[in-house]
Formats: structure tokens, sequence, C-alpha cells
């Protein structure tokens, strides 16, 4: 018997049953989120899709976040899901979708204010480090880090050095400042960590040599270890080595292009900030003579012909002219350039850059039954990640490339109502990671940028 379409989209509704832990057990509960939640789900024609951005928006602060005190101030500790260690990536990138609110909610303020101070002393403890523990006197570690041969230091959960991770902590800075206005978080130790974010990229332009970082790993995959615990040769051009890539795999060539050119947007960022709060005129100054210096290379050295011709912006490079081309979903990557406003979403270079790595010229796109995306060695072959698609879509002006990434998604989340790592490009019901919670705010960050610049968008059925 058919239902009419009142009643059959009442029945849906209630198949849609929130995924969400229960309110008395979210670690950190916003009002200003929850309304926003209400207010675009009511925007959203497709039950599933607002099913979906319902469970993936909030889960961040649903499941990640523990909020406290140091020393009297706020102290904001956020893991990245399914491994209970903080990401100076993941947790910047975590909390991104939620700026926009931050003037509404001095609770949610008080979140960014402690992870600010948390960077800040994550970074003083070990600016060489990407994930550090809650316990900064804890020397567990994480249990695949325990032989790594690396100084290892209390508090530090892994020790990969990856430029974009300093990159982050700069990021999430500058954009709570403009976001909110509030400079509260803003102190001498900060202030110290971002004089040594800038000596530690000094240092890894390797000049006067390798520094001191040196990493290792009894591992019988390549990309989870270093060629000498520092990477293969480099010719010295001003570009800053990266031991690992923003996927935690081991770099190729050590001068990484993406996270090179996050680096020079980040710097410049801070040249803002220490100028206008810290009243720290030589840190602004080092900060854009820095930026200048790497960008100069980016473009004396990161740039590549490929086979038919199209000149691209290089995935890594050694300065030798030997180039690696490809991309991953893990962002900064090729593709997520304008996503991060390291250049202009209309900037030709990128733009060319941006159609080669979603094609066959990237070794790491697949196309399959299920969809198709960007994925990466972390994973491995005929995996797609999510992220690749959220991202395409968020650097996109284009209606029908918005509209068949929301479908995708829709269609390939496996029933759970959340994002993964990746899925298998034939079935999406072979995924990793239940509980990924970057990728879930990622997705909730779109949901919200539709709605705000393409509504209509919202209002189509994308069952069919």
């Amino acid at each position: 018997m058919m239902l009419a379409p009142s009643l059959l989209r009442a029945q849906e509704t209630r198949m849609f049953t929130s995924n969400r832990p229960p309110a008395s057990a979210r670690r950190f509960v916003s009002k200003a989120v929850e309304g926003e939640i209400a207010r675009v789900s009511g925007l959203i024609k497709d039950p599933e899709l607002a099913w979906m951005f319902g469970n993936c928006f909030p889960n961040t602060l649903d499941t990640t976040v523990t909020l406290g005190t140091m020393d009297g101030k706020p102290d904001a500790f956020v893991i990245t899901g399914d491994i209970d260690a903080l990401w100076l990536r993941d947790s910047a990138a975590q909390m991104r979708p939620y700026l926009h609110l931050v003037r509404e909610d001095e609770q949610l303020r008080q979140v960014y204010r402690g992870l600010i101070r948390r960077h800040a002393r994550c970074v003083l403890l070990d600016p060489y480090a990407n994930a550090f523990t809650r316990d900064p006197k804890s020397t567990d570690g994480l249990h695949w880090s325990k032989r790594d041969k690396t100084e290892m230091k209390p508090g530090v959960a892994e020790r990969k050095w990856e430029v974009d991770s300093l990159c982050y902590v700069l990021r999430l800075a500058h954009d709570y400042w403009q976001a909110s206005g509030d400079t509260e978080p803003y102190d001498a130790t900060f202030a110290q960590a971002a004089h040594t974010i800038i000596a530690t990229f000094r240092e890894q332009q390797r000049v006067a040599g390798p520094g001191p970082y040196r990493f290792q790993r009894m591992t019988d995959q390549p990309t989870e270890t270093t060629l000498a615990g520092i990477g293969t040769p480099t010719r010295k051009t001003g570009l800053i080595h990266s031991a690992f890539r923003p996927s935690d795999d081991a770099c190729t060539f050590p001068c990484n292009i993406p996270g090179n050119l996050f680096a020079v947007a980040t710097l410049r960022e801070l040249a803002v900030l220490a100028s206008a709060v810290l009243s720290d005129e030589a840190l602004a100054a080092d900060a854009r003579a820095l930026a200048d210096e790497v960008e100069k290379a980016v473009f004396a050295h990161g740039i590549m012909q490929l086979p038919d011709g199209r000149q691209v912006f290089a995935y890594e490079t050694d300065g030798y002219g030997n180039y690696l081309f490809m991309d991953d979903a893990n962002v900064p990557s090729l593709l997520g350039l304008a996503y991060l406003r390291c250049l202009p979403a209309d900037y030709p270079l990128w733009q060319s850059t941006a159609d080669a790595v979603w094609s066959e010229a990237n070794p790491w796109f697949f196309k399959g039954a299920a969809g198709e995306g960007i994925g990466g060695p972390h994973i491995g072959e005929g995996q797609v990640w999510p992220m690749s698609i959220i991202v395409r879509a968020l650097s996109s002006d284009d209606d029908a490339v918005i509209a068949w990434s929301l479908k995708t998604l829709r269609a390939t989340h496996a029933a759970t109502g959340f994002m993964h790592e990746a899925f298998e490009k034939d079935n999406p019901a072979k995924f990793t990671r239940k509980w990924f919670a970057w990728v879930n705010g990622l997705f909730g960050e779109l949901v919200v940028k539709v709605a705000r610049e393409r509504p209509q968008l919202l209002t189509a059925d994308y069952a069919s």
C-alpha cells in the first residue's frame, strides 16, 4: 500500500534517530552550536542528509573535548576520536567549524582559549612532535611509538615531524582572534611558542645542517620511517623540510609543497597577530621575512610539468629537480590549497593542479562503483577518503560539483550517519575508523557553508 507523502516523510524522520551520545554523556554542550544544528537542519529537505549533519557537526564537542583549568586558566584537551591523544593538526581542524559561533557563546570561547593555551605548551614541550598525551608528565606515549628511535619526552604521544602541525597552531590562533576579537589567550607563553615555531621552521630549512630531529621506527611499512632518520638528501633552497606528511606517512622527498605553502599563509597571519595583539614588531617582521623566503622557494623549485605538458605544483621535491606528483586526502594537500587560503580559488596554477589531482594523473585518485576521490598510502590502494570529496566541494563554486559531493557523501556513510577515514571505492560498507572527528566536523562545515552561500542546494532530494 502506498503511503501519502506526509506519512512517508514522518516515517523517514523516525528512521533517522540521532546517533549522538545522550545529552548526559556529551563532553561539551554549546547553546550556540545546538541552535545552529536546528537552524541548518531546518533548511535541509533530505531527511538522511539532515540526520547526517545533526550527527556529524557536533561530534567534536560531543565526544572529544575535555575542558578543565591549568594554573587557573582554561585548558582544553581535544582527542582525534578513536585515539586518546591530541594531534596539533586534528584538534585545530576539529574546532574550525564552530568559529562563526564564538561571539554567541562564552563557554565555547573557553574551549578555544584552553586549546590555544594547550597548543602553546605542547609546542614548547617539543616543536617536533605531532601528537601529545593528556597528562604532560606521562611517559606512556602511543603503543606503536614506544620503540621509536627519537628523543621522546614526557607528554609526547608520537614524534613525527610535520610542518603542518605547527601551521595549524598558528591558523587556529589567528582565526579565533579574527572571529571573536578575544585577546585573552595570547600571553607570554603563546608568544614564546610563536618564536619557537619560527625558529623550528628556520632550523628545518637545513641551511646549516639537518638540525637536531631524528626519527626511525622498527616497521615493515616504509611509510612509517625515514632514511637515516632525516629522509633523502636535498639541495638547500629555502624550502622547509618535513619528515612526514599530514597523513603521518613519511615523505618521499622532504620538501612537501602543500606544507610549505601553508607555512607561508600562516606565517603572514602570525605577523598580523603579532603586531596587533602581541605588540611584537620583531616577531611580525621575522614571520613576514620567513614567509617571503619560503614563497620564493616554492615558486622557484615547487612547480613541475606533467607528461601532457600541463604545469602544476609538485607534491614533493628534493630541490635537485626531482619531483613527486600525487596528492593525499589529508589537508594540507594540493587540492586543499584554496580551502586553506594559501592561494585564491581562481589562481590558474592551482586550478590546473586541482584538476590534475582529481584525475588519473594522480596515482592516489580512485574511481569505483561507490564513488571517486583521493586516498593515499596511509590506507592504501582503492580507498577513497571522504575528506577529499568534502575539500573539493569546499573549494568549488560549481553547484554541480557541490551537489554531487553531497549526494556521494550521503550514499557512502554505510548507514552510520557519520563520515569515515576511507571507504572501499566499490563497497562503502568496507570502511576505516568509525570515529574520526575531524572529517565529521569537516562535513558539518561544508553543510553550513552551503546553507550560507547556496541554500537552494539543500532543498534537493539526494536519494534519487
